[in-house]
């Protein structure tokens, strides 16, 4: 129960600081967003003085720090400074589409990335060959080459999936981002399998292991029990950091596939200087990493009990 309360605490704490340090980035950050309002036209001080009263915009900074966060602990996001909407209804749009991405990448990643990591550590040979190369392959792969290579192969050259778009319905957009996930997931899927490998092989030879198929407990059990179960320490740490990242590399690949996500809305806020929707997403993404590693920890104590408790000491 401590555990969970000073992770949460801490979890709190970063997203205060990191809002502040967001909010204060936009505003130190070239241009402003009268000018922005005005589109280049020219109009007199008493215009853009009006517009600046308007938008609380000659406030003190940590007066309007300070009514943006209380907005935000309230679920209001402000409105939008392009379009005149509020964020929370853009968001509202945009999100499902990224969620469903990073969800996707998510288990392509722990399917992939641990099941041949496993695969690979378990047998020597042509399978630990094979697993070798291709997380080899999958490393050097930037992202937007992969995608731009699984949507000329499967999307042109075959036709077997959309080219763009996201679809509609739960099939559908599972259709079409299918391989938006594939080029997302490929490089971190390629780390995991590497650390994997490395994780059971390790455990495979440790001495707990070694006497216990001694005393002949049976092979699988030993697999299962010890093998697989220790390694996943260090495995679940580095999946949590990639499946955190996965977010943010999102960005990349929505614009590729021309994705209606948080990505495309985030460009085009920043090339607008649009304050409230860049600081919205960077808050969400901040507390999707945050909420991730706690998931992570959370998982820690679960495979190994005596992690909650050293950490809660």
């Amino acid at each position: 129960m401590m555990f969970m309360t000073r992770r949460l605490l801490a979890l709190a704490g970063v997203l205060v600081v990191s809002s502040f340090l967001v909010f204060a980035a936009m505003y130190a950050a070239p241009g402003s967003p009268e000018n922005f309002l005005v589109q280049g036209r020219t109009v007199s001080p008493d215009v853009l003085a009006a517009i600046r009263e308007q938008y609380s915009l000659d406030d003190p900074f940590f007066v309007r720090f300070w009514n943006w966060l209380t907005n935000v602990l309230q679920g209001d996001f402000g409105q939008s400074l392009a379009n005149r909407q509020e964020v929370g209804d853009l968001l509202a749009n945009r999100l499902p589409t990224t969620l469903m991405l990073v969800l996707l990448a998510a288990i392509v990643i722990v399917v992939l990335g641990v099941g041949l990591g496993i695969g690979a550590g378990v047998r020597d040979g042509i399978v630990d060959k094979v697993v070798l190369l291709g997380s080899n392959l999958g490393f050097a792969v930037p992202t937007f080459f992969a995608a731009l290579l699984l949507m000329s192969i499967f999307s042109v050259g075959l036709g077997w999936f959309p080219v763009f778009g996201s679809g509609t319905g739960l099939l559908d957009r599972i259709w079409h981002l299918t391989l938006p996930a594939l080029a997302l997931a490929l490089p971190s899927a390629a780390v995991v399998a590497r650390i994997t490998r490395t994780a059971i092989r390790e455990e495979r030879d440790s001495e707990h292991s070694v006497m216990a198929s001694a005393r002949g407990v049976p092979a699988m059990l030993v697999l299962r029990r010890h093998v697989i179960r220790n390694s996943m320490l260090p495995v679940s740490t580095i999946v949590g950091v990639h499946i955190a990242g996965l977010i943010a590399g999102s960005f990349v690949v929505e614009y590729a596939f021309t994705l209606d996500g948080l990505g495309t809305l985030l460009v085009g806020a920043v090339q607008r200087k649009d304050f409230a929707v860049v600081q919205a997403i960077a808050i969400i993404l901040v507390a999707a990493f945050g909420i991730i590693n706690l998931l992570v920890d959370v998982l820690y104590a679960a495979i190994d009990p005596r992690v909650g408790t050293r950490r809660s000491k």
